[in-house]
C-alpha cells in the first residue's frame, strides 16, 4: 500500500540519510526520522501531520504556519511541524534558542526559517 492510497500526503521521503527531517513522524512520544526506521521496529502508534490536525480542525501549529506564511515549497513543512509540535509538547514556553536547537536537523532550502520562527513562536505565546 502506497502512502497516497491511504491519505498520508504529508511525510516525505527526503535525503533517505536523516539529514533533513522532511520524514519526520511521532513514534509514540518520540520524533523520528521515518526514512532511517525499519517498519519492524516501531512499537507503538504512528502520529504524521495529519494525525495533528484536520482541515476542518487544524493543529494550532498548522495554523500558525499558515498564518505566518510559513511555507513557500512546503517540502520541509511537514518535519517543521512535527519537531515543533514535539517540542511544545515538552516545553510549552521554549525560548527562541530552544526553538531553534530543536529545528537545527531540520532543513529548509526556501529560506523561510523567520517565518517558520515565528510561527512557533505564536503558539508558544498563546
Amino acid at each position: 500500500m502506497f502512502r497516497i492510497d491511504l491519505r498520508i500526503n504529508s511525510t516525505r521521503f527526503g535525503c533517505g540519510l536523516s539529514q533533513c527531517g522532511a520524514c519526520t513522524v511521532h513514534i509514540g512520544d518520540r520524533t523520528v526520522r521515518s526514512c532511517v526506521t525499519p517498519v519492524s521496529t516501531v512499537r507503538g502508534p504512528v502520529t504524521t501531520l495529519e494525525g495533528l490536525g484536520t482541515r476542518e480542525h487544524p493543529h494550532p501549529l498548522q495554523q500558525a504556519f499558515i498564518a505566518e506564511q510559513a511555507a513557500q515549497c512546503g517540502y520541509c513543512i511537514n518535519g517543521m511541524i512535527m519537531t515543533a509540535a514535539a517540542l511544545l509538547k515538552q516545553s510549552p514556553r521554549p525560548s527562541e534558542s530552544e526553538v531553534r536547537s530543536a529545528l537545527d536537523g531540520n532543513l529548509c532550502r526556501c529560506g523561510t526559517h523567520m517565518r517558520i520562527l515565528r510561527a512557533i513562536r505564536r503558539v508558544a505565546r498563546a
